[in-house]
């Protein structure tokens, strides 16, 4: 992956990603419509509405109406955009390695209980000993992890598929749940794979607990492999021994201990240290199995259980830190004869710990983006809108990446800080307004500080008495 590291060449690969989207868009003045509102996102300071990009943009005079029907009418087409995007995340993956993706849901809070695709859910800002409720809306993120680099990844969003409940208002999609939308994420990136001439790549998927369910193993297509993490006490069942003599083959060998039990046992332990965000974690783990699930039987299973572990932090006011044990089921393959793991186990622990990325991706769209915040009300606009905002994220990261790589972002302009190692989006962000004010199109005056105070105290007094004599204007 080639690397750059001036701001031009920041603006140049977005304006190469923007430009690899254009069949995804049909008219011209769609497409260049969609990319002032994209440029009105990057320079917002307030919300993250529609109207607060166009007064960004300086259309304050201007007939707003086009904009909003960019999300009300079929005009920005999410699978489409997305098919775009998967073949851009395809180049920084060799065909040789697992194409990692991972899935997740999120909860779009909304301030109105009949806005389409909203329901009750569990208010995230309440105290976790006293839940409250409050309304909102449930999505799934479908999201690449890029290959890992000295313990280090980013998820770039490719779907946000919408997993509204049953009972909440009636939405353009209709009502599914959350396992649903992530195996329609995974069959959809297969699919994608097998039309990129890919058809020998494999797949693997990481998922929390939410989808370890019966429906969401059997329905993982063929070349695909899923690491989800499971409970403690989850039921399963060793393989059947051979069958010999008459009536029906058995389906099911004897019952296994449960995932917690094995933490009981003192022998069969491995240790390993894994790289995660410039942490070297000490790991204790053991594969178990393979094993089946009630009504999966031709899906055969490992299970990784990970020991908790406790570690003292802190100099002047040390304190002890406690990790809760893991238990995660694996597809196992069929290669050599036996069953054996998708990948080495180290490899699957890495990558298990890289899941939390996509929650990264979940905080930076609240706080940074605005997840949800545009204000679009009817059946299709009230899910494209968010989803929008998604895509917005996913291209602006992903040229991000191809300037700089994981580690190669811009250094701080503060002197009292050198910098994190992974440039964060509050850098990415800083770049790209930087690097647009610093081109002939954005910047038609400009007047820099001086290097000593003296003189930025003159420049200072000039720029108060200037905004002062406009006030009195």
């Amino acid at each position: 992956m080639k690397k750059y590291t001036t701001d031009d060449n920041l603006l140049h690969n977005l304006v190469a990603l923007l430009e690899a989207h254009r069949p995804a868009f049909g008219q011209k003045r769609v497409f260049l419509r969609a990319l002032s509102l994209l440029l009105g996102d990057l320079f917002v300071f307030a919300r993250h509405t529609v109207t607060q990009g166009l007064l960004a943009l300086g259309l304050t005079d201007a007939d707003w109406s086009a904009w909003y029907r960019l999300f009300s009418r079929p005009r920005f087409d999410e699978a489409r955009v997305a098919s775009c995007l998967f073949r851009e995340t395809l180049v920084h993956v060799r065909e040789d390695e697992f194409y990692v993706a991972v899935t997740d849901g999120v909860q779009v809070p909304r301030s109105s209980s009949k806005m389409p695709g909203t329901g009750w859910m569990k208010g995230q800002g309440t105290a976790p000993f006293k839940p409250g409720i409050r309304p909102g809306q449930r999505f799934v993120t479908g999201a690449m992890l890029v290959p890992l680099q000295d313990g280090y990844s980013r998820a770039i969003p490719v779907r946000l598929l919408p997993a509204f409940p049953p009972k909440a208002v009636p939405a353009e999609s209709p009502a599914c749940r959350e396992w649903e939308a992530a195996l329609q994420f995974v069959t959809w990136v297969r699919q994608q794979l097998d039309e990129a001439g890919r058809n020998n790549q494999q797949l693997l998927v990481l998922g929390d607990g939410a989808y370890d369910t019966i429906a969401f193993w059997g329905g993982l297509p063929e070349r695909s492999v899923a690491a989800v993490r499971t409970a403690r006490h989850r039921c399963l069942y060793q393989l059947p021994e051979a069958y010999a003599g008459r009536g029906r083959p058995r389906q099911y060998g004897e019952r296994a201990p449960a995932p917690a039990a094995w933490l009981a046992e003192r022998r069969g332990w491995q240790r390993s240290v894994v790289d995660v965000r410039g942490r070297a974690l000490k790991l204790t783990y053991r594969v178990e199995g393979p094993y089946l699930r009630e009504e999966l039987p031709d899906r055969p299973l490992f299970l990784i259980v990970v020991r908790g572990s406790t570690w003292r932090v802190g100099k002047r006011c040390p304190r002890t830190k406690y990790r809760q044990p893991a238990f995660y089921l694996v597809s196992a393959v069929w290669r050599d004869d036996r069953w054996c793991l998708p990948l080495a186990v180290e490899s699957l622990l890495a990558w298990l710990w890289q899941r939390w990325e996509v929650e990264v991706a979940h905080r930076e769209l609240k706080s940074g983006l605005g997840l949800g915040e545009k204000q679009c009300w009817n059946r299709r606009s009230a899910v494209t809108s968010v989803q929008w905002s998604a895509w917005v994220y996913a291209v602006l990261v992903l040229a991000g990446l191809r300037t700089w790589g994981l580690f190669g972002g811009p250094p701080s302009p503060g002197r009292w800080w050198a910098g994190a190692r992974r440039w964060s989006l509050t850098t990415l962000w800083r770049a790209y307004r930087a690097a647009c004010w610093g081109s002939a199109e954005f910047r038609a005056i400009w007047t820099a500080t001086g290097d000593n105070w003296q003189e930025k105290e003159r420049w200072m007094d000039g720029l108060r008495n200037a905004i002062i004599a406009t006030a009195r204007i």
